[in-house]
């Protein structure tokens, strides 16, 4: 049965077209005969009773580069006219991101927004993660520089990131004496922590495995290689894609994860897996959908819809 869908994004105009995954979870929507509206996070407005955004209807969508949206007249609606709310909304996960989460959290029952707004709040994907420590590299959470300096001592390299960075951005690789070492020393100290990792070799060759999953279950992956002379594999950092297959490992990691998923309402997620460890839980914008349908074949946006459409009938028959 078609639906009412706001979608929570960026721009749908000035998307990239070949990686964008929003636009793949649109599509299947459309092909679905749902009704779509984008907006933007700060056009959100509450006064008491309301909660209001300010966007365009979605006309049509076409696989052309520069020519992939038909839209309406700006116009402001109230969310709660629509049957689902989807936050697509990229990082940087801070407290913009957390406050759009407890507007949405105002919408009725009768409004399923996904993810949930809560599970989001509650689950940073360098945070999250942490729960699952049995599954992950050696890891340590600090803002004193005299941590960093031991963990990476002991462990001879280590990755280091910003706690709420995303897409690549602050990555450091540090190694016994590394030029990178005090400038990265410097950045700490401050308000938030850091994540540090031991480095994964493996990672230059063989890339992190990004794996797609909708209701706790994996639905595809993707290798992502760092180009020559970096260690980020995030396409959006350069990184490339390739096929890949879920091996056994992959499989035991989202069966110790999938659960804690399902019960946060956290119905899409992608997990990167380097050297068969777990780094990171992405819950706000997972990426990569394209890419898997292209390799693989499998309608990503389709099992969403799906899952969309029992997590609503189940809703409704409780």
């Amino acid at each position: 049965m078609p639906i009412r869908v706001a979608i929570q994004m960026d721009p749908i105009g000035s998307i990239h077209l070949p990686s964008d995954s929003t636009f793949v979870l649109a599509l299947e929507a459309i092909a679905r005969g749902h009704e779509l509206f984008t907006y933007q996070p700060d056009t959100l407005t509450w006064r008491p009773g309301r909660l209001r955004a300010t966007g365009r209807r979605v006309e049509a969508l076409r696989r052309e580069p520069g020519n992939h949206v038909d839209e309406g007249e700006l116009e402001a609606v109230d969310l709660a006219d629509f049957d689902v709310v989807l936050i697509r909304q990229d990082p940087p996960f801070d407290m913009g991101y957390v406050t759009t989460t407890h507007l949405l959290e105002l919408l009725p029952a009768s409004t399923l927004v996904v993810n949930d707004p809560q599970g989001i709040r509650d689950s940073p994907e360098k945070v999250l993660v942490l729960r699952f420590a049995e599954w992950m590299p050696p890891t340590l959470v600090a803002s004193r520089p005299e941590e960093v300096v031991a963990f990476q001592a002991e462990f001879g390299q280590a990755v280091v990131k910003p706690l709420y960075g995303h897409g690549g951005n602050g990555v450091f690789l540090l190694s016994e004496g590394d030029p990178n070492l005090e400038p990265v020393l410097g950045l700490l100290g401050g308000a938030e922590p850091v994540i540090v990792q031991q480095y994964v070799p493996s990672v230059t060759e063989e890339g992190d495995r990004r794996i797609i999953l909708v209701e706790g279950e994996p639905v595809g992956a993707i290798d992502r290689i760092p180009k020559p002379g970096d260690i980020r594999s995030n396409l959006v950092a350069g990184g490339s894609a390739r096929p890949a297959v879920l091996g056994d490992r992959d499989r035991e990691i989202c069966s110790a994860i999938g659960p804690e998923l399902r019960r946060r309402g956290l119905l899409l997620a992608g997990i990167d897996v380097i050297g068969g460890r777990i780094t990171e839980i992405n819950v706000t914008s997972p990426t990569g959908i394209p890419a898997i349908e292209r390799f693989d074949g499998i309608s990503v946006g389709a099992c969403f819809w799906d899952a969309v459409s029992a997590r609503r009938a189940a809703r409704n028959a409780g």
